[in-house]
């Protein structure tokens, strides 16, 4: 049975990121993806932006790596050619009884080292966005969009310059812990067994069930998983907003908000809806409900202007009116396997974190 040091599940964004970082520090490193292509699942289905790290709680993981990932994202942008526009968000207040949670925001930021916002006023932001109606506003410029594919491509890039190999098509379908590491049965066209040192569950909706899969590791290590999909609609026609418009976040969600692709393409989501299966499907009932929504901040929303676009799916940790949980990084310490790390709840901000989530996963590695 062949030996590798380092098998990352999951070509995604992160698992990429992270197979590459452990590449670049010598690791020999394998990948392994169940589909027939890197990113085919949460990776290619978000919003594609670039989080400035406003939202999430301080001296939470999702802070730390969103604000450090942030600005690594825009350095490895620039030094590997991918496309991604600065093009920064608008944060706003469509009620005099959101101010005070615009401002607390605001507050949050800072101590998340986001020092850049700017609170705004009505007459401000319609100078920099006529169509957008609200009594206050935060402007982030250091908010973004990039091309994740054009991402994972230059991730993958890297880690295969640096060694490692990415095999699709190559579920795992069972690991054991041993006392000479762990053992792994990959299935695929040619099935496969596999040893390796160092096992990293990258896979993203599917973490739960992989770890279920893992001998040795005990039930309760494994956090509950929830699926949230959202679905978006694109604008007919050219869009009115040269930056990224989000109403105040509710429910766990950041709300049906502006966004932008590269080639100024306008869409609108995602909404969210607790599922019990994947599927992608555009839930085109929900129309109605985003007219309302994206009405209370782009009034001159004209009737039969929306198509229906994509759908997502996050792979949330926490249930249905809760808080939305932490990520959640276990190493061996955590799961009680030598070798062994598992990531769980691994979404937004995950693609701007993506980055900082990798060096994270191989400072556990390197011990």
């Amino acid at each position: 049975m062949e030996h590798i040091d380092c098998v990352v599940v999951g070509a995604g964004v992160v698992g990429l990121a992270v197979g590459r970082a452990l590449a670049m520090a010598g690791r020999e490193v394998v990948i392994l993806e169940a589909n027939d292509m890197i990113g085919a699942e949460t990776s290619s289905r978000n919003s594609g932006v670039i989080h400035a790290g406003i939202y999430y709680p301080p001296g939470s993981l999702k802070a730390q790596l969103c604000v450090r990932g942030k600005h690594a994202l825009y350095r490895f942008c620039a030094d590997h050619g991918v496309e991604h526009a600065r093009v920064g968000k608008l944060l706003v207040a469509t009620a005099e009884d959101q101010l005070a949670s615009l401002d607390a925001f605001r507050r949050r930021a800072a101590a998340n080292g986001v020092d850049d916002l700017e609170p705004l006023g009505p007459k401000q932001v319609a100078e920099l966005e006529p169509e957008v109606r609200c009594v206050g506003a935060l402007r982030s410029p250091s908010t973004g969009i990039i091309d994740a594919h054009g991402f994972m491509l230059a991730l993958q890039g890297d880690a295969e310059s640096n060694g490692a190999m990415v095999a699709l098509l190559s579920p795992l379908q069972r690991a054991r812990a041993t006392d000479r590491g762990l053992e792994l049965e990959v299935g695929g066209a040619q099935p496969m067994r596999l040893g390796c040192s160092w096992l990293i569950n990258c896979a993203g909706l599917h973490a739960q069930r992989v770890a279920r899969r893992i001998e040795g590791l005990a039930p309760e290590t494994i956090p509950p998983g929830y699926l949230a999909k959202g679905n978006y609609f694109q604008l007919r026609g050219r869009t009115p907003f040269r930056r990224l418009i989000y109403p105040m976040p509710v429910g766990g969600s950041l709300g049906v908000h502006v966004g932008l692709d590269l080639s100024g393409r306008c869409r609108f989501g995602p909404d969210i809806h607790w599922v019990e299966q994947i599927d992608y499907d555009v839930d085109e009932t929900q129309a109605p409900a985003f007219y309302a929504a994206i009405r209370r901040y782009w009034p001159g929303l004209p009737d039969g202007a929306l198509a229906p676009d994509y759908t997502g799916i996050r792979p949330k940790i926490t249930p249905p009116g809760a808080a939305a949980g932490d990520f959640i990084i276990a190493g061996p310490v955590a799961t009680g396997v030598d070798g062994l790390v598992c990531l769980y709840g691994i979404e937004s901000p995950g693609l701007t974190s993506a980055l900082a989530i990798a060096d994270h996963v191989a400072a556990v590695v390197r011990g």
